[in-house]
């Protein structure tokens, strides 16, 4: 039996907030994890697999390898903790695609979206897989971090992260990181890719995988900028991309007439002359004759959650071979949204022209749940407290995370059925909700 004081009110907070149903949270652990024991051949993996999701859960300050060995097993256990992530023979993969299952069916109906993002965590020393001097987006800045890119999906049945892959740097692949790559154990068969081109090879994985029942697939604008990223995506009849961009993107309001007139030396022109020229998207959002609309997103418990956009057809802006030189693409949709401040968000998609609009709303929202993952795994999970240098111990922890924000959003639905909460006009609200529509 496992501890009844392991549960750390903090940590399942967001999902369930009776601190005296100790006994129904560890039957409901137990029963969970068995789906994941015969990814295991060795009874002790499954001892130490136990114990360390436990200690995810559990009041530890910091929730790494050797406080949760210390906290539930003894000094003597610390060691086989730590040689569980390096050495212990299991291969993660079953691992993800039991996760990937359950997780479907607890929320991956309902024509969702596989949102990508990638997360970093700060590191000392050069020791650790991938590590070097990058830009680390929880501090805005440059600092010496690790970095991953990971999928979320998010539908009416709620969120969660779906897969997950360490970025390893170019320069890890140099003759000069021979050693490390070998310390931490880098697969030899390992080749460099940038995390957008490991985003798109996820995305396409996941979508062919059917797993999860997807509308859309939403990225920020350092995916969303990149036109080869969307252009890659396998996309199915159905599935569209709902893409962030910035206020500098610029789309053709027209389809312009393009024309190569007879230059003066007789030399053939490289690039057409065009009728009309593009226009940034920080223009249109400024532009009084397209005035912002004010929509209702939902109806809260405190009242309808509201937002103001702006939307339209026009055609994407295409480099011509040079920075110089631009073309039109494809017909797409600009949605614009306006945030807490005034902010604004600009958006592309490759939808149909007769799309409801209220789609793109809905697909404005479910953008944000990976980010809502990202806090609830760091601050309440662990997410960031590995202390493991190598490749696979990093995989596996993040893995293990995983695992265990599956169980906390079970626990949250075993809550809600338990105890609905109920607006003033008899509609239940989830407790995501108003999560995703107030960003």
């Amino acid at each position: 039996m496992m501890n009844p004081t392991m549960f750390d009110p903090i940590a399942l907070d967001a999902w369930y907030s009776d601190e005296n149903n100790d006994s129904l949270l560890q039957t409901e652990l137990e029963h969970y994890l068995q789906n994941y024991f015969s990814c295991f051949s060795q009874q002790p993996q499954r001892r130490l697999f136990q114990t360390f999701i436990q200690g995810l859960l559990s009041p530890l300050e910091r929730k790494s390898i050797e406080p949760i060995a210390l906290h539930f097993s003894g000094e003597k256990y610390v060691r086989p903790l730590q040689q569980f992530f390096t050495r212990s023979p299991f291969d993660e993969q079953p691992l993800l695609d039991t996760y990937q299952e359950l997780l479907s069916r607890q929320i991956g109906a309902g024509c969702g979206m596989l949102s990508v993002d990638d997360t970093s965590f700060v590191k000392k020393g050069k020791h650790s897989a991938g590590v070097k001097r990058q830009y680390c987006g929880c501090l805005g800045k440059t600092e010496n971090c690790q970095s991953g890119v990971f999928l979320a999906y998010a539908g009416d049945k709620g969120y969660g992260l779906v897969d997950y892959e360490l970025y390893i740097p170019k320069e890890w692949f140099s003759g000069d990181y021979s050693k490390l790559r070998e310390e931490c154990h880098i697969p030899e068969e390992k080749t460099f890719a940038t995390k957008n081109q490991i985003a798109q090879r996820m995305l396409n994985q996941v979508i062919k995988s059917g797993r999860f029942q997807v509308q859309w697939v939403g990225c920020d604008a350092v995916y969303g900028n990149d036109h080869g990223f969307l252009d890659g995506l396998e996309l199915p009849e159905g599935v569209w991309y709902f893409a962030a961009t910035n206020a500098k993107e610029q789309v053709f309001l027209e389809y312009p007439q393009q024309s190569f007139p007879e230059t003066k030396r007789g030399r053939p022109r490289k690039h057409p002359v065009l009728s009309n020229g593009p226009t940034s998207v920080r223009d249109i959002a400024e532009d009084p004759s397209l005035p912002w609309e004010t929509v209702v997103l939902a109806e809260g418990a405190k009242g309808p959650i509201i937002a103001e956009r702006k939307f339209l057809r026009c055609f994407s802006c295409r480099a011509d071979g040079s920075r110089n030189y631009v073309k039109p693409g494809d017909e797409i949709w600009l949605y614009l949204r306006k945030y807490a401040g005034d902010e604004i968000k600009y958006f592309v998609s490759n939808a149909p022209a007769d799309l409801p609009v209220g789609e793109l709303d809905r697909a404005a929202t479910l953008r944000w749940p990976i980010e809502q993952c990202f806090e609830e795994c760091k601050s309440n999970l662990g997410m960031g407290d590995y202390e493991c240098r190598s490749y696979q111990g990093w995989n596996r922890h993040m893995l293990f995370v995983m695992i265990t924000h599956l169980f906390a959003t079970q626990i949250r639905e075993i809550f809600k059925k338990s105890n609905p909460v109920d607006n003033a006009d008899g509609n239940q609200t989830h407790a995501w909700d108003n999560c995703i529509y107030s960003n």
